[in-house]
This record gives C-alpha cells, structure tokens and sequence, in this order.
C-alpha cells in the first residue's frame, strides 16, 4: 500500500507511472498558480494544436526591441500554420501559458532582470513571487503541466566546450530524457560540443532527427550542417507527428528533438561564424563567465563580432522553427482526434 503522494513521485510503480502520463496531455493543473489564456485551456481540452514557446529567448536572447518583435512575429506564424501558441513566462510568482502584448513588451524591457528559470529554479521564483524567463528544460516542464505535447525555441543547450573539466551540461539535455515533449529546434547552438551532446542524448534515450526532405545532416544553429548526422530523418510534418503520437501510446517518457537546418538563404558564413564563435569563448573564458552567464554572453559577443549577421541569422532560424512546429502540431492533433 501507498499513498496518493508517493504516487506522485514514485516513478518506479507502474500504476504511478500511469497516474503521472495520463495528466500530462489530458487534465489542466488546478492551481492558482497557472494561469492559462482561455484561448489555449479551450484548444488544450479540445485536443486542438498549440505550440509551446520559451521566454528566455525573449529576455536573454535578444536586445530589445528585436526581442519582442520576433516573439510577435513567432506566434503569428505558429497562427498561419493552424496552430495557438503559447509562450510560458512566470510573472510574479504564476505560471503564465500564453502572454499578453504587454507581457511580452515587459520581458522584452526586463531583460536579464527577469530570471533565467531552470528546473532547479522554479520552485524558488514561484514560492517567492518573482519574474522568470523560461528556459528549455523548464519550458518542457511547465508545458507538460499544461498538456502542450510541442515546443518550439531556437536551438537547445548541451554539452559546454570543455566540460571534460568544466563538467558543465545544459539541464536541457536531462530533461529531454524524462519529460516527453517534442522540442523543434535548429539543432544545437555553434558554441556547443556537438558530438559530445549528441552523446549525452543517445545516453539519455532522446530520439533526434532532422527534419530535412533530403539530408539526415544534423544542423549547429547558424550553420546548416554540423558535421554530424542525425540517427533519423523527418521528411515532412505528418512524419514527425507520427513518431510523437507513438513516442505518447509507448509512454516512453522521453522527448524527441527535431532539428531543422536555417534556411540557406538566411545561414552566415560559415568560417566568419565559427571564428568570431572562437573569439567569443576565449574572451568568456578570459573573463571567468561560465555557467547560466555564458551562453547568453557569448550570443551577444557573437552578435557584436558579426556585426549584427548572427541576430539576423538567430530570427531566421527561429521563425523557420515556428512555421515547422505549427504544422506538426496541426497534423498530431488530427491524429490525436482520430483516437478519439
């Protein structure tokens, strides 16, 4: 015999297990503090399309007013393709899914003075009422809370150069393997250990494909081939729908990660990338940044060293990931209906 808390958190009893994968994508959290815009808790209930989004790319991935122009224009290419979006913040102290304009216009002022909010984080900027920009890995928590199965961003974190010594590997990758959301992404940031991330992935049973009609070329965020393919290969939206729908009957537990190549049009140049990438990390290592500071340290240096190509390039990307997201969205929620 247990009791209802041990249910909740003993992940090895099967009957748990259940309890726990059933609220995922079926039952709203009842707590005061969600707060959920009608539109999305309608959709969420209807089993309709909605795409999660992240808000630290609001408050740390970009300058204003950059930032808030590209989370407006993400959210309207999600609506082209079918689909709601619902980008996840935490203002004083509630979960939001789904912002205002003028939320969005407040992350986008605040900056970094709204928290970067891990898995580790939430519990203490929830309980003491602060503002907080969600990352991936606590974006895929929270979205999960909600019943959101999709999650769009830019490019996920991994293994940090180094971190042979440094032992620094993003949470994102440890929460792609015990929450299973689908996260469209464009592949890992440049300023990462590619290979190394690829590993921690496989380590985690994280399923990663390309989401390329012609190539399994796994992509690096500015840059459309890593050097490194994909173990898969998504040709289109319905494909990609397909696995997520599979991943959720064998209640695997575990994220996919599809990643989508920029545009070519929009890639910059390769080697005048990975140089100022170069430059960037030895300035942050000269100045001892390290940790929760240094990505976005180094995507603004970037930026800077590139002459502003790297944020033109980061927008391209993530308005690609979007318009992929709302489609796959679109094309699970059919099937999703279809079970019905």
């Amino acid at each position: 015999m247990y009791n209802i808390n041990r249910k909740l958190f003993n992940f090895t009893r099967v009957g748990a297990v259940n309890v726990l994968r059933k609220r995922c994508f079926h039952a709203l959290p009842n707590s005061e503090r969600f707060v959920i815009t009608p539109e999305i808790k309608q959709a969420i209930e209807e089993r309709g399309p909605v795409v999660a989004l992240e808000s630290t790319i609001i408050s740390h991935g970009m300058p204003y007013p950059q930032n808030v122009e590209t989370a407006k224009s993400v959210e309207n290419i999600v609506r082209e393709q079918g689909a709601i979006p619902a980008t996840i913040a935490i203002l004083n102290g509630q979960v939001h899914i789904g912002l205002t304009d003028n939320a969005l216009e407040f992350l986008g002022k605040a900056g970094p003075e709204a928290q970067k909010t891990s898995r580790r984080d939430l519990a203490m900027i929830l309980s003491q009422k602060r503002n907080g920009a969600t990352t991936v890995a606590s974006t895929m928590i929270l979205a999960r809370a909600a019943g959101i199965p999709i999650f769009v961003t830019g490019g996920i974190g991994g293994v940090h150069r180094g971190a042979e010594s440094s032992f620094d590997i993003s949470a994102d990758l440890y929460e792609l393997g015990r929450t299973p959301i689908a996260v469209v992404c464009a592949g890992v940031k440049s300023i990462l250990d590619i290979q190394k991330t690829l590993e921690v992935l496989e380590s985690q049973g994280v399923t990663v494909a390309t989401f390329d009609r012609d190539s399994k070329r796994f992509p690096a965020f500015y840059t459309v081939d890593s050097g490194y393919e994909s173990p898969y290969q998504m040709k289109d939206a319905l494909d990609a729908a397909k696995s997520i729908l599979a991943n959720h009957q064998l209640e695997l537990n575990s994220g996919i990660v599809f990643a989508c190549p920029i545009p070519k049009e929009a890639a910059p140049d390769s080697e005048a990338i990975q140089a100022a990438i170069a430059n960037a990390i030895a300035e942050a290592r000269a100045k001892n940044i390290h940790g929760k500071e240094e990505t976005p340290y180094l995507l603004k240096r970037i930026n800077e060293l590139t002459r502003g190509e790297s944020l033109a390039a980061n927008i391209a990307l993530v308005k690609n990931n979007a318009r992929i997201g709302g489609q796959i969205a679109v094309k699970l929620s059919e099937l999703k209906r279809k079970e019905c």
